[in-house]
């Protein structure tokens, strides 16, 4: 959980989780971001053996507290959990079980628009839509929510992606790595109830265009190592 300024949800989130019924052992991982407000000294409250507190001396970005949560992590899967209460603690469960079933390995709960939704911009929904359309025309896929926060990854897999992005860009990266590497995620219907910037969102169109540029030259990306494996292995074939 990567927390920036969110005095107002923080302890209400962290208590939703740790009393939700889960099929398996948990733990929650909380990375304060440099917040300014009194989120560090609520998070210092919290008495629970399951839960692992971490701050950032400065504001790093939510991509940056994600990389630190997940280098922390001691489970098998991980899957990020905003702060802000969009998200239902109990969702979580749903996911866990195809994993569990051995369904799946990765699993995405997504947001379904007009059913068990709140979206407070129309704008925002549609924004959505178009880019993980887009990121399935690049990688051929067929997602219907690329940026759900949550994303239950193998922790081995998540740590061998290579992450870099310190932003919000690093939830765009992390699937389009996954669909890079042939990984087509289960999907799971969740519920979700937006906030509006006047309640603290911090996602703007600067990110949009980030994550669109993300998409592309990670798609790129990977052309150019096909074109360098095909040419490696033709070479290797004249040379026998």
């Amino acid at each position: 959980m990567a927390a920036y300024n969110e005095e107002r949800t923080i302890l209400r989130v962290v208590h939703g989780i740790l009393q939700a019924s889960f099929p398996c052992e948990v733990e929650l991982i909380i990375v304060d971001d440099g917040s300014s407000d009194a989120t560090p000294d609520l998070i210092k409250e919290i008495d629970d053996p399951r839960v692992v507190a971490h701050r950032h001396v400065k504001n790093s970005g939510k991509g940056a507290s994600i990389l630190t949560a997940i280098s922390l992590a001691t489970g098998t899967h991980m899957v990020p959990f905003d702060a802000d209460m969009e998200y239902a603690p109990e969702d979580i469960a749903s996911m866990l079980s195809p994993v569990i079933k051995g369904r799946a390995d990765v699993v995405y709960g997504v947001r379904l628009f007009g059913c068990n939704t709140v979206y407070q911009s129309y704008r925002y929904a549609v924004g959505n839509k178009v880019m993980t359309h887009f990121a399935n025309l690049l990688f051929n896929s067929a997602l219907n929510d690329m940026h759900t926060c949550l994303k239950m990854i193998p922790l081995p897999l998540v740590r061998e992606l290579n992450l870099t992005e310190t932003g919000f860009g690093l939830d765009t990266q992390v699937t389009a790595r996954l669909l890079l590497t042939g990984v087509r995620p289960f999907e799971v219907p969740v519920s979700y109830y937006s906030r509006s910037h006047e309640q603290g969102k911090k996602i703007n169109w600067r990110d949009a265009v980030r994550c669109l540029w993300i998409l592309v030259r990670t798609r790129m990306a990977g052309r150019k190592r096909a074109r360098s494996k095909a040419v490696a292995e033709a070479a290797e074939l004249q040379v026998r």
